[in-house]
């Protein structure tokens, strides 16, 4: 038995939830990829997954064989890549996760380059608004905003900066009136933001004085999720704080109105970043220098506020379909 070819089948199976999908991407009969497992668990003495007739689960002795894998895997690929010949195009697959807003309004309309440049990256892209364990779950790298923990073990490099402002639909102002100053958040309500790992709700941030300033408001509403975050806004459930590339559409058509110009919110930063304890391999290089290009080459996500082209690129809508080679 080829141990290092088991390895890899299993992790794709376990990847791909099943025997049928493995085979296709493998280039591999089924019988071939059943026959491996059975082999390769054979060989082990244990049972690496337990078999239904809708799904796979992984047994204790196989979740600690599919992490021990990915990660040999990924160190003999690291190895190999090291001695590759810069013309070689990087190959595999990438897992990136990354915050909904940025994946779904960045990321996502600027792929079909990046398929165009790396054809052999099977690109997987994780879109969350909740924090990762970049190990535990696999991911090979990570967008995310705001400043990160000093203790964290992320290699993090900065690559943009989020404007943000304070918000509101017409109808909204027309049935609370426009808030004049901070203060004036005691007679309004707000659209709020919380976590799965924290029940916590967040507040209203301001530039006072040159400091940011926080000031506490009532919930009109809260949700987990930056889509319906800047949805419950344009329904007029209250005010919102959110990014300005979020809802540039938005403000350019006038179904969301800026308020409290003078005072908004402080920026925030995007990092790119992966874990300390292993080397970059050459897809994760390449897909990092891919997106510092598209954050650098737009001053929108630079902190800058004007609604500045790349902008309105960014958001317009297309009708033209990328055909991914």
């Amino acid at each position: 038995m080829d141990r290092l070819q088991a390895m890899q089948v299993f992790v794709r199976v376990v990847d791909a939830n099943g025997f049928a999908r493995a085979a296709d991407t493998l280039g591999l009969p089924r019988a071939s990829v059943t026959t491996i497992i059975q082999n390769l668990e054979a060989y082990l003495g244990v049972r690496l997954l337990q078999r239904t007739t809708r799904r796979l689960n992984l047994t204790l002795d196989g979740a600690a064989y599919y992490e021990r894998a990915q990660r040999i895997l990924a160190d003999i690929e690291e190895v190999e890549g090291s001695f590759f010949d810069e013309k070689r195009k990087p190959r595999g697959r990438l897992h990136v996760d990354m915050p909904t807003s940025i994946g779904r309004l960045i990321v996502v309309p600027s792929l079909c380059g990046f398929n165009t440049l790396y054809p052999d990256i099977e690109l997987k892209l994780g879109m969350s608004d909740r924090p990762i364990d970049l190990i535990q779950e696999g991911v090979d790298c990570v967008l995310r905003v705001g400043d990160l923990p000093v203790s964290s073990s992320l290699v993090a490099r900065r690559i943009g900066l989020l404007s943000r402002l304070t918000c509101a639909s017409p109808a909204y102002l027309d049935r609370y009136g426009v808030p004049a100053s901070p203060d004036d958040l005691a007679l309004h309500k707000g659209v709020r933001k919380f976590t799965t790992q924290s029940s916590r709700l967040s507040e209203f941030h301001f530039t006072i004085d040159g400091e940011s300033v926080e000031r506490p408001i009532r919930s009109a509403i809260a949700v987990n999720d930056s889509e319906a975050y800047v949805a419950c806004g344009l329904e007029g459930y209250g005010l919102l704080q959110p990014g300005r590339f979020m809802v540039l559409p938005h403000l350019q058509s006038g179904a969301l109105v800026e308020v409290l110009a003078p005072w908004r919110p402080a920026p925030v930063p995007v990092h790119v970043a992966y874990p300390q304890s292993r080397q970059l391999s050459p897809r994760v290089r390449v897909f990092i220098d891919w997106i510092i290009g598209i954050f650098q080459g737009c001053p929108l996500l630079q902190g800058e506020d004007g609604l500045a082209d790349c902008g309105k690129e960014l958001m317009a809508a297309s009708d033209e379909s990328c055909t991914l080679a």
